[in-house]
């Protein structure tokens, strides 16, 4: 996996996209410089789920940008997208490798020292690593690292890593210089005016 890829990380909600068709708000986000799009989709059924990914991944390929699916694999394989994401909750990364087949992304969240301290924190191409501040976006988030906290956790590991929670472009600076190889952005994008500008603030600070 090109690490590339995970500079800046476009996590969806359709809720937070003030009733704008979903395919519109990543496509002015990859406007902005979004080299990767994770498509979380938390209330919708499985028909709605699986036509966002037809519609994204039909965007998405021609340009390039990985797909990834958060939790579901059966869609994952139903639009052959190129990856996807689990929670600690969700099917054990080797089962998902065992379904998606060797060519694809698998990313794992993390957000203590317990669970990147199981084996199964080695699988993974990369780690979803936070909440590194308090956020709204995810009701079963848990308690924020903060910068510190994220720079040990990530010391503890030469995964590629990814962080997320409660991003803004004026707390992200730090971030990076914690060791984060890319960000991982829902609402400061999706709820934005303009998401291709926000991504573009995103985009020059991880260049």
């Amino acid at each position: 996996m090109n690490i590339d890829i995970l500079r800046l990380c476009l996590v969806t909600d359709r809720v937070l996209s003030r009733g704008r068709p979903l395919v519109d708000v990543v496509a002015a986000a990859v406007q902005g410089g979004v080299t990767m799009v994770q498509l979380r989709e938390k209330s919708a059924t499985t028909r709605e789920f699986l036509d966002e990914a037809r519609a994204l991944k039909a965007f998405l390929k021609p340009r390039g940008i990985p797909l990834i699916i958060n939790d579901r694999v059966d869609i994952a394989l139903a639009v052959e997208a190129d990856g996807v994401h689990v929670g600690q909750k969700d099917m054990p990364v080797d089962i998902v490798r065992s379904m998606i087949g060797p060519g694809k992304i698998i990313g794992l969240s993390i957000t203590n020292h317990a669970q990147l301290a199981r084996p199964d924190s080695a699988l993974p191409d990369y780690l979803g690593m936070g909440p590194l501040y308090a956020q709204t976006t995810k009701a079963d988030a848990s308690t924020p690292l903060g910068v510190e906290g994220f720079r040990a956790l990530r010391a503890e590991t030469g995964k590629p890593v990814i962080a997320i929670g409660g991003l803004n472009t004026g707390n992200s600076g730090p971030v990076l210089a914690a060791g984060a190889n890319g960000l991982a952005v829902v609402s400061a994008i999706v709820s934005a005016d303009d998401p291709r500008a926000a991504a573009q603030a995103f985009t020059d600070l991880n260049r």
